[in-house]
């Protein structure tokens, strides 16, 4: 695989580590000039000026022997080949590899993943979040604006293409009598259609009252021409006053005959839907006449239009009923949230076992992400930037080599004056 360039960083930052990494270089080095300058000083001399020379030699070796341990990760110490040196150019592939088992077996593990998504109690955390009008406000504006993106992506053709391509098709396969047959016998059991009736009594009883001349006008052109127009008015206002008071009688009467009747014609058409062939058949020829009229996609393009149109329009309008709506039932999640501890739990055991699935189905593509990236990089320029980031603290092995280099000096060398 060839090498690629790293992700470039944040220039300002690097030179921060940059200038960062020269200052404990420079103090590495300075520590080792000292000893060596130290060493040079009482070099050949006996006494205490000796527990000083030994101290100030074992410094350089531990210095130069940590100089040479660090240097080794990043490159040929001196430029020189050594052997099992330059370690991150030339084995960064296994130490991806090695890094990627590392995570794997140490982090993306189920009670691992479990334990932490449920520590953190994420539906409580959100709750409480949401509790603050502006937040909840913010979601609702969030969710407002990314819907109104979609609705603006929708064109009249995808539309058009669903209709034909899709839903007109399966429409054609489907045997529409079992369905229709279906819903209107759960209707009718849940008494669903009622408020369709009321609603239907309640407007022609309306109308009826509001609008006498054209009851009357239509039972006029239907009256024999031989009658006396008296009798023919009168006979009008008698049907039209009988038409009002049998509407508003079947409006006002939930027993009443007529809705029994109407209940029982629906029963009957829902069990031929459902059960008569001939009844089934004329529901399909019915279904092909619709479908294969031209209109359908036109009005399902206009449906569409007005539909979006009434959608985005009170989308955009911060105070508009989707908006409110949205805020409405956003504010009542957080306070049943907040206020049923079993609902938090179960979101919490859903979250982490969402977690958990992810890590087991995914996880290994997941670590596989490490090694593919490092494999990608080129040797010369990774290293150089993981010294960038890790080589100033490397430095404290240096200073600590040193330092403890020159006590164990000392105190090899108060051994070796106490036992001679």
């Amino acid at each position: 695989m060839s090498a690629g360039p790293l992700i470039s960083s944040d220039p300002s930052a690097d030179e921060v580590r940059r200038s960062a990494l020269r200052r404990m270089r420079t103090v590495a080095v300075s520590l080792l000039l000292l000893a060596a300058a130290v060493y040079a000083a009482t070099l050949g001399r006996d006494g205490a000026w000796g527990f000083v020379n030994a101290g100030a030699e074992a410094s350089m070796v531990g210095a130069i022997a940590d100089w040479f341990a660090v240097t080794a990760l990043f490159k040929h110490p001196l430029g020189l080949p050594i052997p099992h040196t330059a370690l991150i150019p030339k084995r960064k592939d296994d130490l991806g590899k090695g890094l990627e088992q590392f995570v794997g077996e140490n982090f993306l593990q189920a009670d691992i993943i479990r334990e932490r998504v449920l520590g953190v109690q994420i539906a409580q955390r959100v709750a409480d979040w949401l509790a603050v009008p502006a937040n909840a406000e913010r979601v609702v504006t969030e969710v407002a604006e990314v819907a109104a993106v979609a609705l603006g992506k929708v064109r009249d053709d995808h539309i058009e293409a669903l209709v034909n391509e899709a839903l007109v098709p399966r429409f054609r396969e489907e045997p529409i009598a079992p369905l229709l047959g279906g819903l209107l016998a759960e209707a009718l059991e849940d008494n669903l259609h009622h408020g369709v009736v009321d609603l239907m009594l309640e407007e022609m009883h309306d109308w009826l009252v509001a609008n006498p001349d054209t009851v009357h006008e239509v039972l006029g052109e239907r009256a024999p021409w031989w009658a006396p127009d008296s009798v023919n008015t009168y006979v009008i206002n008698r049907a039209h006053l009988e038409m009002v008071r049998w509407m508003a009688e079947i409006r006002d009467t939930p027993d009443h005959r007529a809705r029994r009747a109407l209940d029982s014609m629906l029963e009957r058409l829902s069990d031929d839907l459902l059960e008569n062939p001939d009844t089934q058949a004329r529901a399909d020829r019915l279904k092909e006449r619709v479908l294969e009229h031209p209109a359908v996609i036109g009005t399902a393009v206009t449906l569409w239009k007005a539909l979006r149109k009434a959608l985005l329009t009170s989308l955009d309008d911060p105070q508009g009923a989707v908006r409110r709506r949205l805020l409405v039932e956003v504010e009542a999640a957080s306070a049943r949230l907040r206020s049923d501890a079993p609902l938090r739990e179960r979101l919490d055991r859903m979250a982490a076992d969402a977690a958990v699935f992810a890590v087991e189905r995914y996880g290994t593509e997941l670590t596989a992400v490490i090694t593919h990236t490092i494999e990608r990089w080129d040797g010369k320029e990774a290293a150089q930037r993981i010294e960038l980031h890790v080589g100033r603290d490397l430095q404290f092995i240096r200073i600590n080599g040193t330092i403890v280099g020159g006590l164990v000096g000392l105190l090899i060398h108060a051994i070796s004056v106490w036992i001679h």
